[in-house]
C-alpha cells in the first residue's frame, strides 16, 4: 500500500485502537519505520484521542459519590480493614475518571472509523453502479444507432454509391446511401484520413455539373449520418475545408463517385 492510501485507509486508527489484525500491525509498524510521515500520523492521531479524553472527562455528581463509596464500605470485611476510599488520593480518582473517558473515546473513534470505511465501501459501490448504468446507456444508444444505419442499408429503396479515393488521398474510401423516393442523403466517412485541426469534411453533390453544399461531416462519428437531401444529383465528392465549411469547394478533394 502506498503511504496516502494507508493514511486514508483508516488503518492507522484501528492501529492505535488496538483493532489490527497481527499482519495488519506488523504492516502498519514496519511502514511506520520506513516513513516518518506515517510514524508522525499515528502520533497526531494518539494525541488527539488522548486530548478528546481530556477534554470530555466526566466527574460524577457528589450525590452518587457518596452513595457508591457508602456501599462499598458497608460491604467490606470487618477483619480485613480497608482504607476508606474517600481517603484516596485525588490522583487515583482521576486517572480512573480519565481511563472511563478514554474506553469512551475508544468506542467513539472505533465507531467513526467503522462508519468511514463503511461510508467508503457505499461510495465505491455507488460509483461502479453510475458507471455500470453508464455503459449501459451508451450500449442500448449505439444498439439504436446500429438499427437505424441497418434501416437505411436494407432499404429497398436505397442506392448505394461508393467514392473513391483521388490523388490528394488515394487509399481513403467513403460511401453514400441515396434514398430515392425520400431523397434523403446518408454519408459513411469511417474509411477517411482523420481531419487535420482546424479542418473538417464537407460533402458536395454535383448538380447540373455545379457542386452543392451537402452538409459538413462530423468524423468523430463511427457509423453513417444523415447529409442534406437531394431531388436529384450525378454524383458525390468530399472536400477539406475550414471548420464550418464553403459556400463552394475550396480544399483539396479527397473521394469522388458517380451516381
Amino acid at each position: 500500500m502506498e503511504i496516502n492510501e494507508i493514511i486514508s485507509s483508516g488503518l492507522l486508527e484501528l492501529y492505535v485502537l488496538g483493532q489490527t489484525s497481527a499482519a495488519e500491525t506488523l504492516l502498519v509498524q514496519t511502514k511506520a519505520a520506513e516513513h516518518p510521515q506515517i510514524a508522525d500520523e499515528i502520533a497526531a492521531i494518539e494525541i488527539a484521542m488522548e486530548s478528546y479524553a481530556q477534554a470530555n472527562a466526566i466527574q460524577p455528581s457528589t450525590h452518587v459519590k457518596q452513595k457508591l463509596l457508602a456501599q462499598l464500605n458497608t460491604a467490606a470485611s470487618s477483619s480485613a480493614p480497608i482504607i476508606p476510599l474517600s481517603s484516596t488520593p485525588k490522583k487515583s480518582n482521576s486517572a480512573y475518571w480519565k481511563m472511563a473517558a478514554a474506553a469512551a473515546v475508544v468506542l467513539f473513534v472505533g465507531s467513526a472509523v467503522f462508519n468511514f470505511i463503511l461510508y467508503n465501501k457505499v461510495a465505491t459501490i455507488n460509483n461502479d453502479l453510475a458507471s455500470v448504468q453508464s455503459q449501459l446507456k451508451q450500449a442500448n444508444e449505439d444498439n439504436q444507432e446500429m438499427v437505424s444505419n441497418f434501416k437505411v442499408v436494407q432499404n429497398k429503396n436505397t442506392d448505394y454509391v461508393k467514392l473513391a479515393g483521388l490523388p490528394a488521398s488515394p487509399n481513403a474510401v467513403a460511401k453514400i446511401y441515396w434514398i430515392k423516393n425520400t431523397e434523403e442523403v446518408y454519408v459513411d466517412p469511417s474509411n477517411l484520413p482523420q481531419a487535420p485541426e482546424g479542418k473538417q469534411y464537407q460533402l458536395w453533390a454535383i448538380v447540373d455539373g455545379k457542386p452543392v453544399d451537402g452538409g459538413m461531416i462530423d468524423k468523430s462519428k463511427t457509423s453513417i449520418q444523415k447529409m442534406k437531401s437531394f431531388g436529384k444529383a450525378e454524383a458525390f465528392a468530399i472536400t477539406l475545408e475550414p471548420v464550418g465549411g464553403n459556400l463552394t469547394p475550396k480544399g483539396e478533394m479527397y473521394v469522388m463517385g458517380k451516381l
